[in-house]
């Protein structure tokens, strides 16, 4: 059974008017493609700490949902960056333990970042984002403010951090302790739309019930 809880009266966007509904078309066996129209969901934002598999939902959701999704993240702005930024107290610091510590250079180029994938959505690329909030609250009202008033969709991915150690170990491109000290931390004061559990469910499943929640959102207009 699917480990998920829809979060009432969470921050949800206007929904659409009625004439704008989204279409549902089951176009595969046990799975489903959705045709949202003008009025589709622009962002999906996935916040859960290293190894909570929101990678494998992030591929998934590319998968299962019928237009070309960006799948953009924590990782691809590090990739980004100059090898320096992450041997300096400006930049990014990766201790020992797992715990990540950023700098003002670090901050100015994902405040950048950040409203440059905004711009993106707003241009018409769907996008999903797969994020780590080490800020908690204050890493969602950064996106938040960025984002304004496009379609997003917040959800939650949680992960027991015992299995996210596991998961952290058998990678091995990881530091170890990452998991752990994430798990919970990135969760405190954000709210979501819906939330989902990896510790037991399979990334397919998490996106097939990301997707639906979409489509229910919009199919009781």
């Amino acid at each position: 059974m699917t480990d998920i809880a829809p979060l009432p009266g969470g921050p949800l966007r206007p929904r659409p008017t009625a004439p704008d509904r989204a279409r549902v078309e089951n176009q595969e066996p046990g799975g489903f493609l959705i045709n949202y129209g003008d009025t589709m969901t622009q962002v999906i934002v996935l916040n859960g700490g290293s190894s909570a598999g929101k990678s494998g939902i992030i591929r998934c959701l590319q998968a299962v949902l019928p237009d070309p999704w960006l799948a953009l993240g924590t990782d691809t702005l590090l990739e980004a960056m100059p090898a320096a930024m992450r041997a300096s107290d400006a930049g990014i610091e990766f201790a020992p333990d797992g715990t990540i510590v950023v700098g003002p250079a670090f901050r100015t180029l994902e405040a950048a970042w950040i409203a440059g994938v905004a711009a993106m959505a707003r241009a018409g690329a769907p996008i999903i984002i797969d994020e780590v909030f080490l800020g908690g609250a204050g890493s969602q009202a950064q996106w938040r403010e960025a984002l304004g008033d496009l379609r997003v969709l917040w959800v939650g991915v949680r992960c027991d951090a015992d299995v996210a150690t596991g998961r952290e170990v058998a990678r091995g491109d990881r530091i170890a302790g990452m998991a752990a000290s994430q798990a919970e931390v990135v969760h405190q004061g954000v709210t979501y739309d819906l939330e989902v559990d990896t510790t037991h469910t399979e990334a397919m499943q998490c996106a097939r019930t990301i997707a639906a929640y979409i489509s229910e959102l919009a199919g009781n207009e």
